[in-house]
């Protein structure tokens, strides 16, 4: 097992106060230090010691940076190469009074895809013990040979929050998927979850709630 604490800052800015659940309302960053304890990595594309969580200086997001999590299709890639798949599980906590969502995650990598050829980002994150949210796609279709980025954004009000008063883990899941299609099956085609230059990775970004008074 895996177990890394990330400190995090103090200072998010406050949220809308537009659709607030009757429960709870919105909240700026909870006093005190925030930590995230990585406590699971499985996965293809996440081979031990190849995955690296830091978290925002301002505390509005954490960044997963991969180096080594590529698929690729075609001149005599193994049959498995084609997919690689990387689960996280986290711990985020927070002090008491307070609790969060994932309002919006930013991925990026690099794709050279042939002619006929196309690859695919797919990521889904939820809490444990609670129902998994959609699995989003995004679709990158050859020719194409540059950075590529997808975003998964959450509207306000179908934002899901941790329980208040527990710690679940954050189960932060992603897949790469590189097809042949109509290229030539002996040409090369691959995609990264990193960048060409390393300075790039994952972004999860924050929102934060305060808890009812118990």
């Amino acid at each position: 097992m895996l177990l890394r604490r990330l400190t995090v800052g103090a200072a998010v800015a406050a949220l809308s106060a537009l659709a607030l659940p009757a429960q709870a309302h919105t909240a700026s960053t909870p006093p005190g230090r925030i930590t995230v304890d990585v406590v699971g990595v499985n996965g293809s594309g996440c081979p031990q010691g190849t995955a690296s969580v830091a978290a925002a200086s301002d505390n509005t997001s954490f960044t997963v940076t991969y180096s080594n999590y590529l698929a690729q299709a075609g001149a005599g890639s193994g049959g498995t190469e084609f997919r690689k798949n990387c689960q996280l599980a986290l711990q985020v906590h927070v002090p008491q009074g307070f609790t969060y969502a994932i309002a919006r995650a930013d991925y990026r990598g690099f794709a050279h895809l042939q002619r006929g050829a196309y690859g695919q980002e797919r990521a889904n994150y939820y809490f444990q013990g609670m129902a998994q949210t959609a699995r989003t796609t995004h679709q990158f279709n050859g020719p194409y040979s540059d950075n590529w980025q997808a975003s998964d954004q959450t509207e306000y009000q179908d934002l899901v929050y941790a329980p208040c008063g527990e710690e679940r883990n954050l189960n932060v899941n992603s897949e790469l998927r590189v097809y042949s299609g109509t290229s030539n099956p002996q040409a090369l085609s691959f995609m990264s979850m990193d960048s060409t230059d390393g300075s790039v990775g994952t972004i999860y970004h924050f929102a934060w709630k305060e808890c009812p008074a118990v």
